[in-house]
């Protein structure tokens, strides 16, 4: 199984998309995805319709009883080959109640090791903050991925999260590759335009050389808790998303992300 992490610490940028669009992609391949929502505001979780106010039992459970079954928690998407592990906003009290206790920082790896032949691929939606969730994540992740929107503070925040980043991964003992994707990119504007070359020009070694457009499919798809190629597969973003997941399996090796921090 190969795990995904979909991170930025700037909410809104695309994340959930991302992580739900590629499943999609995924699912017409024929391979099966377990989704896991890591998202104290539980946007993936409310995608396929669940309140991650009242959703019970949700991840925060494996983190309070280790023990605890995922099979017990996994949900159906309601999308072929597709399944999810669903949030809680619970989970926005973990750094608080677990402090540095040891181990807490492997427990989705640790819960992943019974599923490696149930899944394909596992692709995680990340808290846009650094703290046990993103350490989790990232300690589980064979890839990250890091969507970025093409706009001015988008950009500012990507080279902190990229070093805080390295700082985490100190402790991997391999390194983590990673590819940043320009996103809601709208080329009608000279703004866009001018970011995706900022972000080319600056991360020129580790930006995948294309664009997930702005497309009103995206809100209709989330509408119906589809992603957008089960529910307009012609559309630039179904078909942007085509690319990205056959950039992200054609073996190509990424730009890593050092555990020395390099």
């Amino acid at each position: 199984m190969q795990v995904w992490a979909v991170a930025n610490q700037k909410g809104g940028v695309g994340k959930t998309t991302t992580a739900v669009s590629l499943a999609g992609e995924l699912s017409n391949l024929g391979k099966s995805v377990l989704l896991i929502d890591l998202d104290p505001h539980g946007s993936m979780s409310a995608y396929f319709k669940l309140d991650p106010d009242s959703h019970e039992p949700s991840i925060y459970h494996l983190f309070q009883t280790p023990a605890y079954a995922v099979n017990e928690i996994i949900v159906d998407t309601g999308i072929d080959k597709v399944k999810l592990l669903p949030s809680s906003t619970a989970v926005a009290t973990l750094d608080r109640q677990l402090g540095t206790q040891a181990g807490k920082g492997l427990v989705i790896k640790n819960a992943l090791t019974s599923y490696e032949d149930q899944f394909d691929y596992c692709l995680i939606d990340c808290a846009p903050l650094l703290g046990i969730l993103m350490v989790n994540a990232l300690a589980a992740a064979d890839k990250l991925l890091v969507p970025v929107q093409t706009e001015f503070l988008a950009i500012k925040g990507l080279e902190r999260m990229l070093h805080t980043l390295n700082m985490i991964l100190k402790a991997r003992a391999e390194p983590l590759e990673y590819l940043i994707i320009p996103t809601m990119f709208d080329r009608r504007t000279r703004a866009a335009i001018q970011s995706l070359r900022q972000l080319r020009e600056t991360y020129h070694e580790t930006i995948w050389d294309n664009i997930i457009p702005v497309d009103t499919q995206f809100r209709e798809a989330s509408r119906q808790g589809k992603p957008i190629s089960h529910v307009a597969a012609s559309s630039r973003g179904a078909k942007a998303y085509v690319q990205l997941l056959n950039r992200l399996l054609n073996g190509k090796s990424e730009p890593s992300l050092m555990a020395s921090g390099h």
